[in-house]
């Protein structure tokens, strides 16, 4: 069963690379006492997400915080060296947090999951965003196959 708006995010881990390596970062960790805007899509340097999602929450990435959010963090079944060079190719810098969940711990445990194995891509996440305040769910934004609308940041800052 799917995450929904009210449910406290599940215990898992995300990684990240950092200047001193990969990073485990925990839900509690990421989530706790602050308000975050996740977004996750279906993986890494794809057409859709690399020209319109993950640029969107970039340049949106000021509007966001000042509307009261600490946070932004891409989530993508891809792991954390891939999640760090396509963070560099995109120039994100310090704006988004780039989250691997290279075995889809974090997705499973959130219901989002997706078969992507017809494309070659086996279990991957399906394009969503969600805010998470103090670890509880207030809103959430999942796309319908193939569609690209309520997960763009212009659509998340206009419901905050």
């Amino acid at each position: 069963m799917a995450i929904n708006v009210g449910d406290k995010i599940p215990a898992a881990a995300l990684r990240t690379k950092t200047a001193d390596g990969i990073q485990e970062v925990k839900t509690e960790e990421l989530f706790g006492g602050k308000k975050v805007v996740v977004f996750a899509l279906p993986g890494a340097f794809t057409p859709t997400c690399s020209a319109k999602h993950l640029p969107g929450y970039v340049a949106q990435a000021a509007a966001l915080k000042g509307k009261g959010v600490d946070a932004i963090a891409c989530v993508s079944v891809n792991d954390a060296f891939v999640m760090d060079a396509w963070g560099k190719d995109q120039k994100v810098g310090d704006n988004v947090m780039m989250m691997a969940d290279g075995n889809a711990d974090f997705t499973k445990a959130l219901g989002l999951e997706m078969d992507g194995s017809g494309y070659g891509m086996g279990t991957r996440s399906k394009r969503y965003a969600m805010v998470v305040e103090d670890g509880t769910v207030t809103n959430l934004f999942v796309e319908e196959p193939g569609q690209y609308e309520v997960s763009a940041a212009e659509y998340v800052l206009g419901k905050l």
